[in-house]
């Protein structure tokens, strides 16, 4: 059960509601245009794929429609970040790769988003930076696991 709330301090019922909001203003926020967070997205998407990663596949990770992933696919490709495959599993498929210029633009927008995490927590203390970077981390860890095992017992 939760402590009586402080005016300062919302109780724990009112901070736990204020996560999906919370998560998409992070979203809204992050320092760069929306042509590279979509990018971004896919980028680290396929780098953090498992396994084989097929467009079907990305958009279901994504949560956006097939027609929408492949439109974002088309452009990384275009722009050198993605290359289509054959399947090493089953050559009749075709899977995305990082391109070297990829792995690159995952590394730069990276740093870009660790010094804007750096300028907002300017007023953290180092403890609380780096634990809540560990918890931001696991919580994004732990949501793939449970996503996956969600889409698994829908199949």
């Amino acid at each position: 059960m939760s402590s009586a709330p402080s005016p300062e301090q919302p109780s724990d019922d009112l901070v736990l509601d204020q996560i999906g909001p919370a998560l998409s203003r992070l979203r809204r926020r992050a320092p760069a245009s929306g042509k590279d967070l979509s990018r971004n997205l896919v980028l680290n998407v396929v780098a953090d794929a498992p396994g084989e990663m097929t467009v079907g596949v990305l958009a279901t990770e994504m949560g956006v429609a097939q027609p929408v992933a492949s439109r974002t696919v088309a452009a990384c490709v275009a722009d050198g970040l993605l290359r289509r495959a054959a399947s090493q599993a089953d050559g009749r498929r075709t899977v995305l790769e990082l391109t070297a210029h990829g792995e690159a633009e995952r590394t730069r927008f990276a740093a870009e988003q660790r010094a804007a995490f750096q300028e907002i927590t300017a007023t953290w203390s180092p403890e609380e930076r780096i634990q809540f970077a560990r918890l931001l981390t696991r919580y994004g860890a732990d949501a793939a696991e449970w996503s996956r095992n969600r889409s698994t017992s829908r199949d």
